[in-house]
């Protein structure tokens, strides 16, 4: 869940250069999007779980229903919010109050019309254990998790790498200048970059309201501020090194929560920040979107 959130900052920094602090609203909305989902097919708290072909038809539904709320909604804020700043010329430092201000925004907005208190989500599948791994419980809702994660961002690598859309992407990328001069429309490239991460966060969501089964109106904040530390340790610019950073990041956090205790966790993962920042800056691999290969 942290690599498909730090998909959204990489692909937004790969090209414009610029963090998207609000994109941690992107994904809350996504959470919500999948809740919402599960109540229009029929789904309530206290509903019995799913099996089989309804199994993946509700799943289809979360995932499908949070990536376009969460894309829709990063397409409408880049139209109204960052467009404006870019034509404009305005200096990064705009772009990034501007984030904050949507961010804090968007969370009070939500906060107004569902209230300050966690929301439940009805059980969609029941969480049996495949296997125990050396005191590990692997279960049904993990594994889930964990595959449609690395389909959606094997999708993704392969969309940028291999697809005419995806070229456009590092050119901008590389060189806006001369991508604009060789006829590629920047400002769809643009929208299309925050579509993609967008739609990303928003599948996030889902996998995230379908393992933890709640949604609040500031549940962004903490997983989007990981998700940042993800991209920053992987290579922030870099859609393979967000993956990396995404799994050591959850890797290290849970080693560290297990040896300091539980309490310890977010310090831990923010310790890590810190220490890429000081020591290697570029993260693991420090490649930029414009060079991903074919």
């Amino acid at each position: 869940m942290y690599a498909l959130i730090a998909l959204g900052y990489t692909l937004v920094y790969g090209v414009l250069r610029l963090i998207n602090f609000a994109h941690s609203e992107i994904f809350m909305i996504g959470v919500f999007a999948s809740l919402f989902g599960l109540h229009a097919i029929g789904m309530e708290t206290g509903d019995p779980a799913k099996t089989g072909g309804a199994l993946v038809l509700t799943v289809l539904v979360m995932i499908v229903a949070g990536m376009a709320a969460s894309g829709a909604a990063a397409v409408v804020m880049e139209r109204v919010a960052y467009r404006p700043l870019r034509r404009r010329g305005a200096q990064r430092l705009a772009a990034l109050i501007t984030a904050i201000g949507i961010s804090l925004f968007l969370q009070e907005l939500f906060a107004l019309r569902y209230g300050r208190n966690q929301l439940g989500f009805p059980r969609v599948l029941e969480r049996h254990e495949l296997f125990n791994f050396e005191g590990a419980s692997v279960r049904t809702d993990k594994v889930l998790v964990v595959v449609a994660a690395v389909v959606l961002m094997v999708a993704l690598d392969r969309f940028v790498a291999t697809t005419r859309l995806g070229r456009g992407i590092r050119a901008t990328a590389q060189d806006p200048g001369t991508a604009a001069l060789m006829g590629v429309n920047i400002d769809r490239v643009v929208m299309l970059t925050f579509l993609l991460g967008g739609m990303l966060a928003g599948a996030g969501g889902a996998l995230f309201g379908l393992f933890f089964e709640s949604a609040r109106y500031n549940i962004g904040f903490l997983p989007g501020i990981k998700a940042f530390t993800a991209a920053v340790l992987g290579g922030i610019g870099n859609i393979r090194g967000a993956f990396l950073g995404g799994l050591l990041l959850g890797l290290l956090e849970n080693w560290g929560s297990t040896v300091l205790g539980g309490e310890w966790k977010d310090v831990f993962a923010f310790t890590v920040l810190v220490l890429v920042l000081m020591f290697r800056p570029t993260g693991i691999l420090g490649e930029s979107l414009s060079k991903a290969r074919a």
